[in-house]
């Protein structure tokens, strides 16, 4: 087909819609082979950011080949960045509608965001290709059971309005009896008097912890209720001051490697007025040591609330832990009251802090809508399960980027921000320095964002395969410049992470 420009008579070739693609170059297919290869090595040892590189130059000489867009999308999800995982595997199945792992993919993508239904659809498309699979078969199972329960939950569920606080309402009468057989630590005080915590509790409790065992139930509870009478009473956005001859640590994700906190403290002294810290969210999930991690942290916050602070993290929900072994791991060593009462206490956490007006941390990052100011974090209603959207989701689920302006999410959910948008935010509240946390980093930090915004995570060798160091960061007040300090994992108890998670995830 032809047509003739007006001008020279020229005919112009307008290419056939429905013509079979110019064949390629061999040695552009063998140089994109060359590239998977090589990013298949580097995902079996782990080292997923480097493997998507190399995928992403594969696509990019080679955009026809749906196991690239597969094993992309298999990167994404070890790196939880299920947004570009989804996007991906519909890209290969796009290409090749009988890829299953394209279907498997992104079922597994919906099925880590909690999108049980979605995840449902997918599986049982690629149970039409490979019905015998047993992986398969395991997984649509165990995606039917989560997509009957949240039905059920769905009939069940009480108005917001009319919900009734169980921290309230709490009976610990039942667990009042301290039997003779427990030989852990004890509150001073009496269950008729009230009980006081005492350093010398927290301190042999984080012992009892290092030997593997639990408190007695009636402290356990003690502790979560007088955390969240104490919680209740701070903004979302808190203020702290750091006078000049003293210093402030902050520390990134923690996701229950106890032992590993530990050696935070080990290396940098246990909180105290002297020595205070902010941890910032995450503490949970993940690790099978969560409820050492969160016991540990609100005992320090009640023995010193000025001296240890607690932001709240994306695994700080109802969803999260569902998915990610928090709530398993509450019911096996404790019960399931007690899940109840965690996931109103989560939702007591406030969201941000400011130090000395100048620095504001928080777990995610920044939002969606231009002219956010501290005030409108302040006013934010946080005592709630996190939204899909607005500036309470953005604090938990934001990420940094290298793009200018806002872009989709890679974990599909919040969105990603440029340094443009770390600028303004940053220069229109009269701060200079961003620090979040969220994301694992090889070195256990990162400076991103003209040095205007810091990423600190101290999930050192995060879910025993990652291969990362951790970090914290310290503040001295007279100049507030962030000094690094970086540490590798330490041995813990054969206690493989996600031990208490959903089985689904155990197959990605």
């Amino acid at each position: 087909m032809a047509s003739r420009d007006e001008d020279d008579n020229e005919p112009i070739v307008v290419p056939d819609a429905h013509a079979p693609p110019a064949p390629m170059d061999p040695a552009v297919i063998a140089e994109a082979e060359a590239a998977k290869e090589e990013a298949n090595q580097l995902f079996k040892g782990k080292h997923y950011s480097a493997a998507i590189d190399l995928y992403t130059k594969a696509i990019d000489l080679n955009p026809s080949k749906a196991i690239y867009w597969g094993n992309r999308a298999a990167a994404y999800i070890k790196l939880e960045s299920y947004g570009a995982a989804v996007a991906d595997a519909e890209k290969a199945t796009e290409i090749d509608p009988k890829y299953i792992k394209g279907y498997y993919r992104r079922g597994d993508a919906h099925f880590a965001l909690g999108k049980y239904k979605l995840a449902l659809k997918d599986l049982r498309t690629a149970a039409k290709v490979a019905p015998r699979d047993p992986d398969l078969r395991r997984k649509l199972a165990e995606c039917e059971k989560e997509v009957k329960r949240l039905r059920f939950e769905e009939a069940l569920a009480v108005p917001e309005a009319e919900q009734v606080s169980v921290l309230a309402t709490l009976d610990l009468s039942m667990y009042d009896v301290i039997e003779d057989s427990y030989t852990g630590p004890r509150m001073q005080g009496s269950a008729a008097e009230g009980y006081t915590l005492t350093q010398e509790f927290v301190e042999a409790m984080v012992e009892e912890f290092r030997a593997q065992r639990t408190i007695h139930k009636r402290f356990a509870f003690e502790i979560i209720r007088q955390a969240h009478t104490l919680l209740r009473t701070l903004p979302s956005l808190v203020d702290v001051v750091i006078p000049d001859d003293k210093h402030f640590t902050v520390c990134g994700d923690v996701h229950g490697q106890f032992f590993d906190l530990l050696n935070i403290w080990d290396l940098n002294g246990r909180p105290s007025p002297d020595n205070p810290y902010l941890f910032n969210g995450d503490f949970v999930d993940r690790g099978s040591f969560s409820c050492e991690v969160i016991f540990a942290l609100l005992a320090y916050k009640l023995l010193h609330p000025e001296a240890l602070h607690m932001t709240r993290g994306n695994h700080e929900s109802k969803s999260m832990n569902k998915v990610y072994g928090f709530d398993g791991e509450v019911k096996a060593k404790y019960n399931g009251t007690m899940v109840d009462c965690f996931r109103e206490l989560f939702c007591a956490l406030p969201l941000a802090v400011c130090l000395n007006g100048r620095v504001l941390v928080l777990h995610g990052g920044l939002f969606q809508q231009d002219n956010v100011t501290l005030d409108d974090i302040r006013r934010v209603d946080r005592f709630k399960e996190p939204p899909e959207e607005g500036i309470m989701c953005d604090a938990l689920w934001a990420d940094p980027s290298p793009v200018p302006g806002r872009t989709p999410s890679k974990r599909g959910v919040g969105l990603s921000f440029g340094k443009d948008v770390t600028r303004s935010f940053l220069d229109a509240n009269g701060l200079e320095l961003l620090v979040r946390s969220h994301e694992v980093k090889e070195e256990g930090y990162e400076v991103e964002h003209d040095g205007r915004l810091i990423t600190v995570f101290s999930a050192p060798n995060y879910c025993d395969q990652m291969g990362n160091k951790g970090a914290f960061v310290r503040f001295n007040g007279n100049d507030m410049v962030p000094h690094f300090t970086t540490f590798s994992a330490v041995p813990h108890p054969d206690v493989r992470p996600m031990a208490y998670a959903n089985s689904y995830l155990m197959g990605m």
